[in-house]
């Protein structure tokens, strides 16, 4: 009676079961896995964020495919905000496509690029939503690495082993998650010139993007330069804004007019279809985004803080800080005298402190652990001081 696709694996893992019956005896848990802006103590300038939304026009209903021009105009304007000193750029509202989410933007160029049971590559690690994204679609992921020599980096060798005849598209998370590196200059340049040899659109997810957690090291924004590969530049308010709940996502479409002109139209087309971006939160967007610096400020210096107050902890103990370039997690490597998840049931067991062990996210060597940087700074500082003493 169920297709194939939505059959996803129910079983629990150890973690969750004994966090489940932690809960259900009333324990106090510091939970390091908490991503939800929402609920993380911040102070949210609620007049400003309540106005735009209920204003009267947005009680009649213009539906747009790619979304309302002054929605994109606005989104295109926050891009050309953020471009680097010196550059001129050149992005026009045409470019935008207005969505829910950007696991809705995921799951339209999905159909946009691949037939079933054709090849998208990923990285690895990374979040696994794209895993359920592309059973969704019926499309395969294969994995390219992400390597750790001091810095992270793109591995170019298992992206080459990974690339197939049957592949439509390589996607890059820019800062990833949860490694927090960025992708730099010259590993923009082997990945244009990587899809341009196999024919292949670039899919760049950045709802990270403007959250860099250490200024020293450069972060190129290669959506202002010129480039002859299909690209998309995914984002949203979700992370953009910390308000999750306004659900609207966006792409942003680039690339020579032989592959822009057909890759619109069939866009417009899948977009028609769901009209699904909700019409007053994109009433609101020119409006919302003006709070763009007052509402990232005070996240940007508590995540600060806490990687700050992590380093500290963890000085001089067998635990490894892998530094995070930018987002909102933290790597840490702990020893190998026991599993990830023994280490992470260990934490929750006896110190009633909660993380991710790195198979969540498809490290393929042990032994990481990861943790949000986004909780409040005391129940941060009280956790990771627990961290330190069991190790």
């Amino acid at each position: 009676m169920f297709s194939r696709r939505s059959g996803f694996p129910a079983e629990k893992n150890r973690l969750s079961l004994l966090l489940e019956k932690k809960k259900a005896a009333g324990e106090v848990i510091l939970d390091l896995t908490e991503t939800n802006p929402t609920r993380i103590g911040l102070s949210y300038p609620v007049e400003e964020i309540l106005k735009p939304l209920s204003h009267p026009r947005a009680l009649t209903y213009q539906p747009c495919p790619f979304g309302l021009p002054e929605t994109r105009q606005a989104i295109a304007r926050y891009y050309r905000e953020r471009a680097p000193f010196g550059v001129t750029p050149s992005l026009h509202a045409d470019q935008i496509f207005v969505t829910s989410s950007t696991s809705e933007s995921y799951s339209l160029l999905f159909k946009l690029l691949a037939d079933p049971g054709q090849s998208i590559l990923t990285p690895r690690p990374s979040y696994p939503l794209l895993d359920y994204l592309a059973a969704a679609e019926a499309i395969e992921l294969r994995h390219y690495q992400l390597e750790y020599d001091g810095t992270w980096h793109l591995d170019f060798g298992s992206l080459r082993s990974a690339v197939s005849a049957d592949t439509r598209a390589v996607v890059v998370v820019n800062p990833n998650n949860p490694t927090g590196s960025y992708v730099k200059e010259q590993e923009w340049e082997n990945l244009e010139g990587f899809c341009r040899e196999h024919r292949l659109a670039l899919i760049c997810d950045e709802v990270f993007f403007d959250f860099p957690l250490e200024t020293a090291v450069p972060v190129p924004d290669p959506l202002h330069r010129k480039t002859e590969v299909l690209r998309f530049f995914l984002g949203g308010l979700s992370k953009l804004l910390l308000l999750p709940q306004l659900k609207i996502g966006w792409g942003v479409l680039q690339g020579p007019d032989s592959l822009c002109a057909p890759a619109r139209q069939r866009l417009e087309i899948l977009l028609d279809t769901y009209l699904s971006a909700s019409y007053p939160v994109q009433q609101a967007v020119p409006e919302l985004l003006q709070l763009r610096m007052r509402l990232q400020g005070p996240l940007k210096e508590r995540l600060a803080r806490n990687l700050s107050t992590l380093c500290s902890a963890l000085d001089r103990s067998s635990a490894t800080i892998l530094p995070p370039e930018g987002g909102w997690y933290a790597v840490v490597q702990v020893p190998g005298t026991r599993s990830e998840e023994d280490w992470a049931i260990q934490l929750l067991a006896e110190c009633a402190v909660l993380v991710h062990p790195g198979y969540f996210y498809e490290f393929q060597r042990e032994v990481f652990l990861v943790l949000s940087l986004l909780p409040g700074e005391a129940i941060f500082r009280e956790a990771v001081g627990r961290m330190r003493s069991l190790l």
